[in-house]
């Protein structure tokens, strides 16, 4: 490996160690949007006078959501957009509103936790487990603030049956009844009940005490970790994960073991790509168009929330920044239909983890698309609209992968087999941008652990990088719907 492709997976490595949540994602590329020079903005204001030309910004939503972009200084109104969109959140256990449960007649402290996504949940058992979210603290002047929260010591197992209990050739569990997590032994210290005198003077709460649907050393590790106390932890929201952290692997460290490959590799790609593509001071000194990347959370659900790429989040700020004022000299005001010629001169990249062939499975995938692991990104094709890539998608693609010097690999599901999808067809529907499906390859998606190639996280921070320095010059040249004069 090279020493850049080392330096780019270790960087990563920090990355999606440091990000064991959606909420940890999105502050992990908040710090380094920050670093890079980028301003923070609010939605709730008005941008007519922060954002200008030249200018590098980011806003997030609901902490869980950031989209992140740059202004060129030959912007005018209804000029394009090189957009690139990904996700940071990954299948995990969630603990439950109520969590409070005990085993085996009070023995055992458990964890009651739901599902999110379609993890392949068999592999968290036997896993060292912690929680890591946010809680919304009572601060001063009664305001409530949120605080990232994460529990660094493994506190949590779901332990498989011995085998000489239950010799099934296949392991099978209830996830409702068999897959709580065992956070401790029960003892009276533990679990007091709460004085009763204590809760006749107490002001009437509309929810049962924090300390009664959660376990009181729990509560109280989040609290200690919030830096308050108990009293002052009103809610929060804590996710399972895995304390092992992500590492290289194989024998010539060419691959990576981590959670979350799926989606915090595009994640930390897409937001390393913009920071190198603006690195110079002159970046956007020819930039005619706004580079923008937006990293949803709840893509593994569906997207249809506040924050989730099926909202108006990317919308709501393309239509904002595609009437942002153009030569300030210029009396006119932005045409009415601006935001409707931004969007037919943008283009979408929806970035997401892809499946390398196999080894142990190559029956499962189709003959001739078979991506390999640090073989190059890979362009994801479903003739369903599975995925949103068309051929003038394809072809500006590899346009811009000549440009970076980067390979790139086609996928295409087995006839007989069932297809994912991504955020790229619900975007490219919503906003008619031409849309192109991709993300690196890796086997394993969706388990507690999964593996991917160290050399592709350099492959993907270039393609980005050119993507962004290239898009404005590019897309006139890729002609569709033209009229011949």
């Amino acid at each position: 490996m090279s020493a850049a492709s080392k330096k780019y997976a270790l960087d990563f490595l920090s990355f999606v160690n440091a990000s064991p949540t959606p909420f940890h994602a999105v502050d992990s590329a908040k710090q380094r949007l920050l670093k890079a020079g980028f301003c923070e903005i609010r939605e709730r204001d008005s941008w007519s006078s922060t954002v200008k030309k030249g200018g590098r910004y980011f806003l997030t939503r609901n902490g869980s959501s950031i989209i992140a972009f740059g202004v060129g200084k030959k912007w005018k109104p209804g000029n394009g957009m090189s957009l690139l969109g990904a996700h940071t959140d990954s299948p995990a256990l969630r603990m439950k509103p109520v969590s409070k449960k005990f085993g085996e007649n009070g023995s055992y402290i458990q964890v009651g936790v739901e599902t999110y996504g379609g993890g392949l949940w068999h592999t968290w058992f036997d896993r060292d487990l912690s929680i890591a979210g946010r809680a919304m603290i009572r601060g001063e002047g009664g305001n409530i603030i949120s605080k990232l929260i994460r529990i660094d010591s493994p506190i949590l197992r779901i332990p498989t049956l011995a085998i000489h209990l239950d010799r099934q050739e296949t392991f099978a569990f209830n996830k409702e009844t068999q897959l709580f997590p065992i956070a401790g032994l029960a003892c009276a210290e533990l679990n007091k009940p709460a004085n009763s005198e204590e809760k006749k003077t107490k002001d009437f709460q509309p929810l049962a005490a924090i300390t009664e649907r959660h376990h009181a050393p729990i509560v109280e590790r989040i609290a200690k970790e919030a830096g308050v106390s108990v009293d002052d932890v009103v809610d929060f929201e804590m996710i399972l994960y895995d304390t092992h952290p992500s590492v290289l692997g194989g024998l010539s460290d060419e691959l990576i073991y981590s959670g979350r490959l799926d989606n915090l590799v595009m994640s930390y790609c897409a937001t390393e790509g913009i920071i190198e593509s603006l690195s110079s001071s002159n970046a956007l000194d020819e930039e005619s168009g706004i580079r923008l990347i937006s990293l949803f959370d709840h893509e593994e659900i569906g997207s249809m929330t506040a924050q989730g790429a099926d909202s108006n989040l990317l919308p709501a700020v393309i239509r904002r920044l595609s009437v942002l004022p153009g030569d300030s000299s210029s009396p006119c005001p932005p045409s009415s239909s601006a935001y409707e010629e931004c969007l037919i001169k943008s283009m979408l990249w929806s970035c997401d983890q892809a499946h390398a062939v196999h080894p142990n499975y190559p029956a499962k995938y189709e003959s001739s698309h078979r991506p390999e692991m640090n073989k190059g990104p890979v362009i994801k094709v479903n003739a369903n609209a599975r995925y949103a890539t068309n051929s003038p998608g394809i072809v500006l693609t590899e346009e811009v992968a000549k440009l970076a010097g980067v390979p790139l690999q086609l996928f295409v599901v087995r006839n007989d087999s069932s297809c994912g999808s991504t955020i790229g067809p619900m975007l490219s529907a919503a906003l008619g941008a031409r849309t192109v499906d991709m993300g690196n390859a890796q086997l394993s998606m969706h388990s507690i652990r999964e593996t991917g190639g160290a050399h592709d996280i350099e492959h993907a921070v270039k393609l980005f990088k050119a993507y962004f320095e290239h898009y404005s010059v590019l897309e006139p040249k890729i002609l569709v719907d033209h009229i011949d004069v």
